[in-house]
């Protein structure tokens, strides 16, 4: 039973962690710009699990010459597009939970894509999924509170959408011909890059590091340094999640995955809830009812559905 779901258990954990990382980066940004956290976030994940890989099975970082373009697109648009359009979104003043349902349209972008550009069979179930999880979001986001619209700011979340899309469908295909842990080096090595050319990392400002950061909610009597926290981003809300990730998608379909990976905006406003003392309301509970429904529907419709 446990072989039979492993793509599922993995991608629920790696929600889990991501969902769980989504509040100490709300603490983390009160100190630092959201694209310099991208960028140590990627960097630090990079050579953490890079040594890791080279140790245990170096031969599965190797790559060919023409390899190499489709690992760079992987990592740009898989990886440092998906943060960029969503820093975008949030600076522009867009609703985070807007950006997050516009984010989060990436399996209707994926289904698309596998059903006009590869013409292959998509469940009619996986259709009715993704309608669920999209309604059971609006409901968890109450998006229709505070909304504003901002061209460059709702461009910039769509872009993250399209991004993570790219990154679902080639971790599939990419998965075949190495490890999930090389594939997130590759991933967040050139993510890091990326961030470095745009942000160099001589004026990265190194004084979070010793900052003392107030835990905040039901922990704000204590604080905790910015390097610990910074630490926990890395390893736990980052290399861990995307490690899980990675192994699921290579498990399922990007479809099904897209799908499962709505749980995440659902888990990160129970953290939110039972960490910072955010009210949830009853409107806010059906939807994350539905999300999970949604999900499931998509599971089953998983063998339909490659």
């Amino acid at each position: 039973m446990l072989n039979k779901h492993r793509g599922e258990l993995y991608l629920v954990i790696g929600a889990i962690f991501f969902s769980m990382n989504g509040v100490v980066v709300t603490l983390v940004l009160d100190h630092m710009t959201t694209f310099r956290l991208a960028q140590v976030r990627a960097i630090g994940t990079f050579f953490l699990l890079f040594l890791i890989t080279f140790i245990q099975d170096r031969n599965s970082l190797k790559a060919e010459r023409r390899e190499i373009p489709t690992l760079l697109f992987y990592g740009v648009f898989g990886y440092a597009m998906v943060q960029l359009g969503y820093f975008i979104g949030i600076s522009r003043g867009v609703p985070l939970s807007l950006v997050l349902i516009i984010e989060f349209t990436a399996p209707i972008w994926i289904v698309l894509w596998i059903k006009f550009v590869r013409k292959s069979v998509v469940a009619k179930d996986m259709w009715v999924a993704i309608a669920l999880s999209l309604l059971g979001l609006i409901l968890v986001a109450k998006v229709w509170q505070g909304f504003s619209f901002d061209l460059i700011g709702s461009f910039g979340a769509l872009g993250a959408a399209l991004a993570l899309a790219v990154y679902f469908l080639m971790s599939q295909s990419q998965g075949t011909k190495r490890s999930a842990q090389a594939m997130v080096v590759w991933g967040m090595g050139v993510a890091g890059l990326f961030w470095s050319l745009v942000l160099p990392i001589w004026n990265f400002p190194t004084a979070i590091f010793t900052t003392e950061i107030n835990l905040q909610g039901r922990f704000s009597d204590y604080s905790a340094p910015g390097w610990l926290l910074i630490a926990y981003v890395i390893v736990f809300g980052t290399l861990v999640p995307y490690l899980f990730v990675v192994g699921g998608i290579r498990r399922l379909s990007a479809s099904t995955s897209s799908v499962i990976g709505m749980l995440e905006p659902v888990l990160a406003g129970a953290f939110a809830w039972i960490w910072l003392s955010q009210s949830w309301t009853a409107i806010q509970l059906f939807g994350g009812l539905i999300v999970l429904i949604g999900i499931y529907i998509a599971d089953r419709a998983k063998t339909n559905a490659k």
